[in-house]
C-alpha cells in the first residue's frame, strides 16, 4: 500500500508542478505583455513631448499677449521714447531725418547712425518699433489695426450672381 501510496503522491506533485509550470508561463506572458504597453506608453509620451515643445517653441514667435509693446522697455526721456512720442503724435512713420528734427536734434552722420541703429535693434528684436523702408520707422501699434483682423461684411454669404 506505501507503494501505492508513493505513486499517488508523486503524481499529485506532478499534476502541482504542472500547475505551477503553467501559471508561471501565464504571468510570464502577463509580464510580457504589459512591457510591450509600457514601452508603447514610453513612446507615446516621447512623442507628446516633442509636440509640447514645438508649440511651446512656436509660441515664443508670436508676440505675448497683454504686453504694451509701446513702451516696453524705453526709459522716458531717452532718445528712443522721444521718438516714439513723435511717431505717436504723427500718427505714420517717418524718415529719420524727419524724426530727428522734430525731436529738436541735430541731423548728421553721428546723430542719424545712433538713433537709426538703436531704433533698428528692436525693430529686429520685434518690439515697439517697425521699419518700413529704409530709414523710416513707424510704431508696431500702427499696425495693430483692428480691420485688418476682420474680415469683410461678405464673408461666409453666398455669392449672389447678377448676370
Amino acid at each position: 500500500m506505501r507503494k501505492h501510496m508513493l505513486f499517488h503522491v508523486d503524481q499529485c506533485q506532478m499534476i502541482v508542478y504542472g500547475f505551477c509550470m503553467y501559471l508561471r508561463k501565464k504571468l510570464e506572458g502577463k509580464i510580457t505583455d504589459q512591457e510591450r504597453k509600457i514601452a508603447q506608453l514610453e513612446r507615446d509620451l516621447a512623442e507628446a513631448k516633442a509636440y509640447l515643445d514645438g508649440i511651446k517653441d512656436a509660441l515664443k514667435l508670436l508676440p505675448s499677449e497683454g504686453i504694451d509693446h509701446s513702451s516696453a522697455t524705453l526709459r522716458e526721456g531717452s532718445d528712443l521714447a522721444k521718438a516714439r512720442d513723435v511717431l505717436r503724435k504723427e500718427g505714420k512713420p517717418l524718415h529719420i531725418d524727419e524724426l530727428l528734427k522734430r525731436m529738436g536734434k541735430e541731423v548728421n552722420r553721428n546723430t542719424k547712425g545712433g538713433l537709426g541703429g538703436s531704433m533698428s535693434d528692436y525693430v529686429r528684436k520685434g518690439r515697439v518699433f517697425t521699419k518700413t523702408a529704409p530709414n523710416t520707422f513707424g510704431l508696431l501699434e500702427f499696425e495693430a489695426s483692428p480691420t485688418l483682423l476682420e474680415p469683410p461684411e461678405s464673408f461666409g454669404l453666398p455669392k449672389s450672381d447678377e448676370t
